[in-house]
């Protein structure tokens, strides 16, 4: 079989991605959407210290590895893109972002792409979309990217909301990716992967995305803000109340924060695999605090 021909052009990931490089961090990454099944394992690539692409449209997947390798030999994004476009013959179905280490960004989307097709191309990314509601997806997705503050994870979101928002893919929703690297900093200082979630089939992808990145981020991200924190004593007859209600304490609700309390949020914290956001200090950290209220339903 021609490795090409299971991909008809009804089989396409139509799209819309951004791509991006945060220069302070050095982080690297992609967010992604579609009406198309796991577009999380075909669209995006990112290597820390490289670079990210993302390929779609009638996606030439081998764009992702080969696109690392030439800008991992040096070259940039925009002489990537060229050397990836130049010996493809079917080139003008395909789209494409990539983002180099150095925050150049480069955007290609071929004549043949379904409509609203296009891309916008800024200071350390390049958004890009086929079969859209129109050119207000990608120019939302500029601005928020553009105007959020945090890092690159928290603008690649963004951005993906606001695409989302602005009416995203025409055909519908399915799913979404993001892939952000970061040297040395996947789980245990392993690999590059920062954050890694796929959300491969939801009638709300993008929301369902923002939903586990929350958990992500408790479970393994070490980026609290100090100023964020609430005494136990302050707490306590919420926190005893939602720890009722999620079956870890069995005391009375007093309102004081007592060892039977400290013993039963700690098992939450554990059994949710929050351990690393424990402090022994008198305080929780609010994003905790609020998780916990919040997934228990507590007024």
């Amino acid at each position: 079989m021609h490795k090409h021909s299971r991909y008809s052009a009804s089989a396409r990931p139509a799209t819309f991605s951004i791509v991006g490089f945060d220069p302070e961090t050095g982080d690297l990454g992609v967010a992604v959407a579609s009406k198309f099944v796991a577009v999380g394992a075909l669209v995006p690539w990112a290597k820390a210290r490289v670079g990210a692409i993302a390929t779609q449209a009638l996606a030439n997947v081998s764009y992702g590895p080969r696109g690392l390798d030439l800008l991992a030999k040096g070259h940039s994004a925009k002489q990537v893109l060229a050397m990836l476009l130049e010996d493809d013959p079917r080139r003008e179905d395909r789209q494409v972002g990539v983002v180099d280490s150095r925050g150049e960004a480069a955007a290609f989307t071929g004549k043949n792409c379904y409509p609203y097709a296009g891309h916008v191309v800024g200071d350390f990314f390049a958004a890009q979309g086929n079969i859209l509601a129109g050119p207000e997806v990608v120019e939302a997705m500029a601005r928020a990217f553009e105007t959020t503050k945090g890092e690159l994870v928290d603008k690649l979101l963004a951005a993906l909301e606001a695409g989302d928002k602005a009416g995203g893919d025409r055909r519908g929703k399915q799913s979404a990716a993001i892939l952000v690297v970061r040297e040395g900093e996947g789980y245990g200082g392993y690999t590059d992967r920062y954050v890694d979630l796929r959300v491969d089939d939801h009638p709300e992808p993008v929301r369902e995305l923002r939903r586990i990145f929350r958990i992500w981020e408790l479970t393994l991200l070490q980026r609290e803000d100090p100023s964020d924190v609430v005494e136990k004593s302050a707490v306590a007859e919420r926190v005893q109340l939602a720890l009722k209600k999620a079956g870890f304490y069995k005391g009375e609700v007093t309102g004081r924060w007592d060892d039977e309390t400290e013993k039963a949020f700690t098992e939450w914290a554990m059994i949710n695999n929050f351990e690393n956001k424990l402090r022994s200090d008198g305080l929780i950290w609010g994003t905790i605090y609020r998780y916990l209220i919040e997934s228990a339903q507590v007024s």
